[in-house]
């Protein structure tokens, strides 16, 4: 099991720019400080397990889609795989 410091990666940025949300939208959506989700894009800061699961409603994605434990693969090497 991980120490409680280990990050956790998200893709918040990237499921914004996706469906052309602004951070105070998400924000406002969350009920939370639009700092709130730069932190939380940045890995500055962890959400709670409630916070997770609303981002994830809120992108009508798996709460794994948008946190994991590991790193996503960035999507330029995404893209470099052969089909």
């Amino acid at each position: 099991m991980g120490q409680v410091s280990d990050p956790v990666h998200n893709r918040i940025a990237l499921l914004r720019a996706e469906q052309g949300v602004s951070r105070r939208d998400l924000a406002a959506a969350l009920g939370v400080h639009y700092q709130t989700v730069g932190y939380l894009e940045r890995g500055e800061n962890s959400p709670s397990l409630e916070l997770a699961l609303r981002i994830a409603a809120f992108f009508a994605v798996p709460v794994e889609s948008v946190f994991s434990l590991t790193p996503y693969p960035r999507v330029s090497d995404e893209a470099d795989r052969p089909a």
